[in-house]
This record gives C-alpha cells, sequence and structure tokens, in this order.
C-alpha cells in the first residue's frame, strides 16, 4: 500500500528529502527559524508547502493520515468553549527513510531536525546541558504555549476568560524572568539552557516565536517593567538574519500562493 492516498496532494507526494508543511503561526515558525538556522550552517535543503487554516484542508482525511491530532472529539454535552482546534501544523516529513517518518508536534520536529546539527551549534553534548535544554523545552511547551493559546484566543475574541490566562501567562512569563535574571542565584544569563551564561539552542526557537510579540499582547507598562530580561532576550534573539527569515515571507501564503496546498 502507499504511503500517501489518492487525495494526498501532489506537491506532498512528490516531495524529496525534508518536506515541511506549515503556515505563520507560532508553532510553524519556531520550525521555520531551525531550518533557517540549519541552512547557514551546514547548507540544509528541504521544502516546504503552505496550508491556509481557514480552509480547513488540515480537517481533511489525507492531512490527518499524516497528523491525526486534528480531528474533533464529537461531545454531546455543553461546557465553556476553549480555544478552537485549527488542526495541527506544522507537520514535517522526512523523505529519505521508507517508509518516510513524519514528525508532528513543533518541539519533537526541534528535537528531529536538531540531530542534523552536527556541530551542536543549537544543542549540547554535555548531558546536563542536555537536560537543562529538556526542562526549559518541555516547561515552554507544557506550560506556556498552551495558556498563551488561550490567552491570546481569549483576548481577540472573547473577554471570558482573559484575566484567568493572562495571570497564568505572566506567571509563566516570570519563571522565564527568574531564569533569566538570576534572581534566586547563578548569575545573568543571555540563553536558557547551558553552561554561564547559556548558548542560543532549540529551547529559545521553541518558546521565543511564542513570546516575540510580549510588547503587543496587552501588558501594562508596569507588568513589562517587571520582565526586563525576557524582554532583552527577546531582542537579543530577533535580530539573528535565520530568525528574520524564518518569520518572513518565504512562508507567506499571499506572497507565495503556488506553495499552497488545496484539494477538492
Amino acid at each position: 500500500m502507499s504511503f500517501y492516498v489518492a487525495e494526498t496532494p501532489e506537491r506532498v507526494k512528490k516531495a524529496q528529502g525534508l518536506h515541511l508543511i506549515t503556515s505563520l503561526t507560532p508553532n510553524g515558525r519556531k520550525v521555520h527559524i531551525l531550518l533557517e538556522e540549519l541552512k547557514d550552517a551546514y547548507g540544509l535543503a528541504w521544502t516546504t508547502s503552505l496550508i491556509d487554516l481557514d480552509k480547513n484542508e488540515q480537517k481533511k482525511d489525507w492531512f490527518l493520515r499524516l497528523n491525526p491530532n486534528g480531528t474533533s472529539f464529537p461531545l454531546n454535552i455543553s461546557f465553556p468553549r476553549l480555544i478552537k482546534n485549527p488542526g495541527r501544523i506544522p507537520i514535517l516529513i522526512d523523505n529519505d527513510t521508507s517508509p518516510p517518518h513524519v514528525v508532528m508536534e513543533s518541539s519533537a520536529e526541534l528535537l528531529y531536525l536538531v540531530n542534523l546539527d552536527r556541530n551542536n551549534l543549537f544543542w549540547f553534548s554535555d548531558p546536563i546541558e542536555q537536560s537543562e535544554a529538556f526542562q526549559w523545552l518541555i516547561f515552554w511547551h507544557a506550560s506556556g504555549q498552551p495558556n498563551q493559546g488561550q490567552y491570546n484566543f481569549f483576548r481577540n475574541n472573547e473577554q471570558t476568560h482573559v484575566d484567568r490566562f493572562k495571570r497564568e501567562l505572566l506567571r509563566v512569563y516570570d519563571v522565564l524572568e527568574i531564569r533569566l535574571s538570576g534572581r534566586f542565584g547563578g548569575g545573568a544569563r543571555e540563553y536558557l539552557a547551558g553552561k554561564d551564561e547559556g548558548k542560543y539552542s532549540i529551547a529559545d526557537i521553541n518558546a521565543w516565536a511564542w513570546i516575540r510579540n510580549i510588547r503587543r499582547i496587552g501588558f501594562s507598562e508596569d507588568e513589562l517593567a517587571q520582565l526586563p530580561h525576557l524582554q532583552q532576550w527577546v531582542d537579543r534573539i530577533a535580530v539573528r538574519p535565520a530568525v528574520e527569515r524564518g518569520l518572513g515571507e518565504c512562508y507567506d501564503e499571499d506572497v507565495h500562493p503556488e506553495l499552497l496546498l488545496e484539494t477538492p
């Protein structure tokens, strides 16, 4: 049986090597950034397809075959509406394996791609530093992005629960501020993981793609004033050329409609 189904877009079926299916979301951007960093460091090549989340292409069977974490379980009960389930992007397909290997969940994709980082430019060879990086990667994936996702949704759509998620998001941001400031010892750091002042790694990329708009998500001046080291960290990473490209027009469906996946 073929790995792909008849409805799978030809662009996906015919892809060789690494193929990314993505959109300009925070989770998409974090993978874009690491790919761009690996391109600068090693000349990594990959191809990209874009998904228009508003058209629900990611809800179709061909996509769910690659990533089942996009379905909605039918419930016959009423409960407070939280963030809508948009389907899960990005997904990374490695066509150099047989059959192709699909990686879902953006943090898992960072960990998969960092295996290509033979000089550990964005990862660590030391087990203790690896442990630190895993801790901060998982902290943001489990505590940061779910709360920021809910906060972003309620801030932009409903005000019902926005204060609850804002308080929790500020708490999570303060944990990062503690780490970067050295408030409880160890000295100030430039990055989340690594010895001394730390080293830029996928632990930073994972969180930065969400936190980059810290000054534009409804925090007061007093709230921002309590997060100076986190803001400096945001600015430090923002100027990297690969980061700028990871946010840019290469992944914009309006600029590159030829990369957009659309099936009947």
